[in-house]
């Protein structure tokens, strides 16, 4: 635990631990996500609103 969080009640400070203890358990059981095959090249048009490729209009 941080040094910050010795002024929260200790059923805070226990909580915080569980909740970085179960963190660690679904970062180590997490699998890692398959590489996309004949993506979309350059920024995701979800997040930067380019829904053009080669002058045509595209959607999912």
């Amino acid at each position: 635990m941080s040094n910050n969080n010795k002024d929260l009640p200790p059923a805070a400070q226990r909580a915080l631990a569980e909740a970085e203890e179960r963190r660690r358990e679904a970062d180590t059981k997490a699998k890692p996500q398959p590489k996309e095959l004949g993506g979309r090249k350059g920024p995701d048009p979800a997040r930067f609103g380019d829904w053009e490729k080669k002058g045509i209009a595209i959607d999912f």
